[in-house]
């Protein structure tokens, strides 16, 4: 591939209930009952997937009835995990099967050997795996920042399988402002003493995702870290992610047009309204350029919007599942 998108490939690296009753075994069935139900609602699995330095795992979640070929695939931001679309996959699991991958050392998909392997070129032939696994020949697609320069470098490929393409918050330029704050903060790699302070430093630096309930930003750190044997608490992704996204940063933006420019699916570009990656005028000209996305923008929200509230959701639906 061009090296312009060798370039937006590393920097694209960018870009749970518990409870007890006192009143006795009853309620402690309905609370089992309860918890058991909502396991249910989703398969945890796993593809062996091959890369330059040998063999890794990638875990994805499965909502929906396994045998219904009409697939979504969700694909998340640079240091999240597929457990950020349970709310939209739970909303269309009716529709579709919904899979939503840990990208390779996020979540609980295993860590590459090298960190070098995390640019682009490695995620696109994971969830080229991945879609062989699902025996699906066509997918509809909703990616969130990194997971929709994914979702671009598979959709602007001959032959794709991208059907329809959702991109949450990015775009086929990239500021230099937006990577330098990411960079900031992605490979820190900190450790707190309690879940609590680690959900506030999760508020804090997810700010921009917007007005979230507490029920929510709980979710969003649960699956976002884990508790060592000393009892503090850290990041479930892989620190090093942070190296080919930072070395290969140089200031300036990065330019993706050319690959854009080859998707031809249906193309829906969200955008926060209050976001520093996806700039209001590359959002718009993403509205005649290439595919000639359709465009919707959400208030109150910077990057990224996540699927995670009602308003949301019908965004990613209406377009998803229009004739």
């Amino acid at each position: 591939m061009p090296r312009a998108f060798d370039y937006g490939y590393a920097a694209a690296g960018m870009l749970r209930i518990i409870g007890r009753s006192a009143g006795g075994g009853c309620a402690a069935s309905d609370l089992h009952r309860r918890k058991s139900s909502e396991i249910m609602e989703f398969r945890q699995r796993s593809v062996q997937c091959a890369g330059p330095s040998g063999l890794h795992r990638m875990s994805y979640t499965e909502w929906g009835d396994p045998r219904n070929t009409r697939v979504l695939l969700c694909v998340h931001a640079l240091t999240r995990n597929g457990r950020d679309f349970d709310f939209l996959a739970r909303a269309l699991s009716s529709h579709y099967r919904v899979v939503c991958p840990d990208i390779a050392g996020r979540g609980v998909s295993e860590r590459l050997k090298d960190p070098a392997g995390y640019v682009i070129p490695t995620y696109v032939a994971d969830i080229v795996t991945l879609i062989a696994r699902l025996d699906v020949e066509t997918v509809d697609w909703v990616g969130v920042s990194m997971g929709g320069l994914i979702g671009i470098a598979l959709a602007s490929m001959d032959g794709s399988p991208v059907r329809r393409l959702v991109l949450s918050d990015v775009g086929p330029e990239i500021t230099p402002e937006s990577i330098a704050r990411i960079a900031s903060y992605v490979g820190t790699d900190p450790r707190w003493p309690s879940f609590a302070e680690a959900e506030a430093y999760i508020r804090a630096v997810s700010a921009p995702f917007g007005e979230l309930d507490d029920a929510i930003w709980h979710h969003l750190t649960e699956h976002s870290i884990v508790q060592d044997a000393d009892g503090t608490w850290r990041f479930r992704y892989d620190p090093r992610v942070a190296e080919p996204f930072k070395a290969s940063f140089t200031g300036e933006p990065i330019d993706l047009w050319p690959f854009y420019e080859r998707v031809r699916c249906p193309t829906l570009a969200v955008r926060g309204a209050e976001s520093d990656l996806l700039t209001r005028a590359t959002w718009e000209q993403m509205g005649c350029r290439g595919p000639r996305a359709k465009l919707a923008e959400i208030p109150h929200v910077g990057h990224a919007p996540l699927f995670l509230v009602d308003d949301q959701i019908a965004v990613a639906r209406d377009f998803l599942l229009a004739p």
